[in-house]
């Protein structure tokens, strides 16, 4: 039996559901939840990518939504670059996903910015003094940037994030690495597979980077197959094995989902409906079990301890008017929720809706902005710009 996920619209997000179904073998129940704080930080259409980052050296994590920051506490607008407002329903923005971080090591943080699908990627150096001409330096162009969710992860285990995606021109899956020493601004890139492999056009979708065969190397994941990690990250020679993981996705988590001491696949839906897990099966073949289909366009997820426990929750949304208005769906209510994963044999899932005015963009980031030892939650998308303060007990 599958419920009806959308029959929860208009219930009010204070009560608590108690909606229980089974899906695919997979046990859902779902809640709405009162425990996070909204801030609506502006309604203005700035950016998909958001970051936060201690740009004026307060002591205080300020917000970044593409070539802007809100200073914290008060959220006051400020200027990276010149920009501009964009129409939600006509434009896509000029910043796709967003990172904060001390490149160049000088011990300010700086904004990374990756915009459209194929064209260069920047870093924009914090000038230490107010002003809106931060210096702007390439990371890579569009022969560098290619997949629609590229990940921030620290692919060479030296503490630092670097950039996981793909090379359009040579259709290579691609590490940028982050400045590894103080005053160098030049990223560096290398080759994980060999040349023409999948999941590396301009508009792929899925990408994920963890364990699937268990030798203890993290792999990379996409939604056609999964390329074999070993020791060298510099090799280029990452055997790919083609095997349907999922259908098109966003950011893809690897994880042992139902505790069979394999890894298997988190997976959402970056364009039409459905947020899944993909079970590994004995033969290293993958299974599509749906967990929900309370919202389309779920186009970036992360994982994060939200309530403490020690286990991480899965996080997504719903990428608002995704292609301006012209998918079906695209302007359904923007749903902002997060999975609580109790492995076993279901496995059983907690679906949570923490907000239905507000969504996710391209990449969704989590940070202790209030310093009270609790990750918060912070949105940026055709919808505007949204801080959830986490209040879980």
């Amino acid at each position: 039996m599958k419920y009806n996920i959308l029959e929860i619209i208009g219930i009010a997000l204070s009560a608590t559901l108690s909606l229980t179904s089974i899906s695919n073998g997979a046990f859902c129940q779902v809640h709405t939840s009162p425990d996070f704080k909204k801030t609506v930080i502006s309604r203005d259409f700035l950016s998909e990518g958001v970051a936060v980052a201690d740009l004026n050296k307060d002591g205080q994590l300020d917000i970044v939504a593409g070539y802007y920051w809100f200073e914290a506490p008060d959220w006051k607008r400020h200027e990276i670059a010149p920009s501009q407002i964009f129409d939600p329903r006509k434009e896509y923005s000029n910043s796709f996903l967003n990172l904060g971080m001390d490149v160049n090591l000088d011990g300010w943080d700086d904004v990374v910015i990756i915009d459209y699908p194929g064209t260069p990627a920047y870093w924009f150096e914090n000038p230490k003094i107010e002003s809106s001409n931060w210096q702007k330096h390439i990371i890579a162009d569009s022969v560098g940037i290619s997949i629609e969710s590229p990940g921030f992860i620290d692919i060479d285990g030296d503490g630092r994030l670097d950039i996981l995606s793909g090379d359009y021109e040579n259709r290579q899956i691609v590490w940028l690495q982050a400045p590894t020493q103080p005053g160098e601004t030049v990223w560096k890139r290398f080759a994980l597979s060999e040349e023409n492999v999948p999941g590396t056009d301009r508009f792929s979708h899925g990408l994920g980077f963890g364990d699937i065969n268990g030798d203890k190397f993290n792999d990379v994941v996409i939604s056609e197959g999964w390329f074999e990690g070993k020791g060298d990250k510099k090799s280029g020679d990452w055997i790919f094995h083609a095997v349907k993981v999922s259908e098109p996705a966003a950011h893809m988590q690897v994880l042992d989902v139902n505790g069979d001491q394999k890894n298997d696949v988190l997976s959402s839906s970056a364009h039409a409906l459905g947020i899944w897990w993909q079970e590994q099966l004995a033969d290293g073949s993958f299974e599509t079990h749906l967990i929900s289909e309370i919202t389309a366009q779920t186009h970036a997820t992360i994982m994060a301890d939200l309530d403490g426990d020690g286990k991480e929750e899965w996080i997504t949304g719903k990428r608002y008017l995704a292609h301006n208005g012209n998918d079906a769906g695209d302007a359904d209510t923007p749903y902002l929720l997060y999975y609580k994963i109790a492995p076993g044999k279901g496995p059983f899932f907690e679906e949570h809706i923490i907000d239905n005015d507000s969504g996710a963009g391209l990449n969704i980031a989590v940070e202790d902005l209030n310093k009270d030892r609790k990750p918060d939650i912070i949105i940026a998308n055709k919808n505007g710009i949204f801080l959830f303060e986490n209040q879980m007990k």
